[in-house]
């Protein structure tokens, strides 16, 4: 109220009489006093009841900071026991972390020497179940069935436990399949070429059979193919085995590479066409020495038996063997010829007789001789064919070369089988020609003596 009056009053001044104005002030003057007297008492109240206010609520907050000081020092001695149970805590923390550190420490070290040990044998297992695979994925007898090969870990970056499992699980079934014999039925190619769904008998990894021919893996895509040939030597044992007669079977423990080098042996005939037609010649000049000279021992034979017969029974001559022919010519000479004129008729009349006896042996002789250089000459020609092949082709595949040289075998080998035999014939011959005309000649001789003697006069 006083600022609005001395607003007023100096909004005003102007306009009011010195009078008015001094009027004015003293009225003021005296509100002022006696509004100051009436703030002052009620200031005075006021900071009384103030006071009294403060000193209650110190008295207050005095008495509530003892019950908090109270509480405080109860607060502070649990904080002290928990400081004091954490603090043993965290000593047996800080104990137990060192030793765990320490353990892990341990721990790192040996998961790090097994990590590489573990490393290491999964690596050689992987390389193992790669090899595995490798060796009897197309070639093995165990493996016929889909699904029987162990599964493949050299491309798997984590092992897991069920592809461990399923390794051992294969093996342990190849391992048993070794050690059976079987009965299965499988899609079979013949030698035209033509599969064919047949029952037969695998003896675990040796063999695989019909019944009546070995079966083997091709080599081209791992199907079950009939060999060309299946030796003679097990032709019967494959039939008894397989219809359950017997329980004894040849077992190749080359697992199949006996049997393949016999079944590719060639035979009688495909060694004979190795010879070519040097070999040609070579057997057929055989076979005629041998027809030639059998047939001459055979005459020879029969003229023996004759001569024999002729022996016993002088007093009947017969020009059917040599011998009668001989003595017949001497008892159609002049007997009053000189004994030398009639041992020169005598040895004329058994001269003429040889030839018959000796036919044949000359051709048998050459034969014999010219075999082995027949055999010779395709020896040559044979290496000058496996030249040729080596001259175009180089030394890379050995089946190039190998009809030269089976050319250059076989046709030494046949002039040996030929030249052999004629001269065994020949030496026959020979022999038994030589007997005939000794025996021919000694009866000559002593017809003659008896002659001789029958003329000369007996002196007493």
């Amino acid at each position: 109220m006083s600022r609005f009056s001395l607003t007023f009053n100096r909004q005003h001044a102007g306009r009011l009489s010195i009078g008015q104005f001094g009027a004015i002030c003293t009225l003021i003057v005296l509100a002022a006093f006696s509004g100051a007297a009436t703030a002052q008492t009620e200031n005075a109240t006021s900071l009384r009841e103030a006071r009294e206010a403060a000193q209650a609520r110190d008295q207050q907050r005095l008495m509530d900071f003892l019950d908090d000081q109270q509480a405080l020092e109860a607060a502070l001695e649990q904080a002290r026991a928990e400081n004091e149970e954490a603090q043993q805590q965290h000593e047996t923390l800080e104990a137990q972390q060192a030793e765990q550190t320490e353990q892990a420490s341990e721990l790192s070290e040996r998961q790090a020497e097994q990590g590489e040990a573990l490393s290491g044998l999964l690596d050689n297992l992987a390389r193992h179940s790669s090899e595995i695979r490798n060796a009897l994925g197309e070639e093995s007898l165990l493996t016929l069935e889909e699904g029987s090969l162990p599964p493949r870990l050299d491309e798997v970056e984590v092992l897991e436990r069920h592809q461990l499992e399923s390794l051992v699980d294969g093996l342990a079934t190849l391992t048993a399949r070794t050690g059976r014999a079987e009965r299965l039925s499988m899609p079979v190619a013949d030698a035209n070429g033509e599969v064919v769904t047949r029952e037969l008998v695998r003896l675990g990894d040796f063999a695989a059979f019909t019944e009546s021919e070995l079966v083997e893996r091709g080599q081209n895509d791992g199907n079950l193919v009939v060999l060309p040939r299946t030796p003679s030597a097990i032709g019967g044992l494959l039939a008894d085995y397989y219809q359950g007669e017997s329980n004894v079977f040849a077992v190749d423990p080359t697992q199949g590479s006996v049997l393949e080098a016999l079944a590719q042996q060639p035979s009688l005939w495909e060694r004979f066409q190795q010879g070519g037609y040097v070999g040609y010649v070579v057997v057929a000049l055989g076979v005629l020495g041998m027809i030639v000279g059998l047939g001459q021992y055979l005459y020879l034979v029969l003229v023996s038996l004759r001569v024999k017969r002729q022996r016993q029974s002088l007093d009947q001559l017969r020009a059917n063997n040599p011998l009668g022919r001989v003595l017949l010519r001497f008892e159609g000479m002049d007997k009053h010829q000189t004994p030398e004129a009639l041992e020169a008729r005598l040895d004329e009349a058994v001269l003429a007789e040889l030839p018959r006896l000796e036919r044949s042996q000359p051709m048998v002789k050459l034969l014999a001789a010219i075999a082995p250089l027949l055999g010779l000459l395709g020896t040559v020609t044979g290496m000058i064919v496996t030249f040729q092949a080596i001259t175009v082709f180089g030394t890379g595949d050995p089946q190039l070369m190998a009809g030269g040289i089976s050319q250059a075998l076989v046709t030494t080998v046949l002039g040996l089988i030929t030249a052999v035999p004629l001269l065994f014939v020949q030496t026959a011959l020979a022999g038994r020609s030589r007997y005939l005309t000794h025996v021919i000649e000694g009866q000559a001789s002593a017809t003659l003596a008896d002659h001789l003697e029958s003329q000369t006069p007996v002196v007493n």
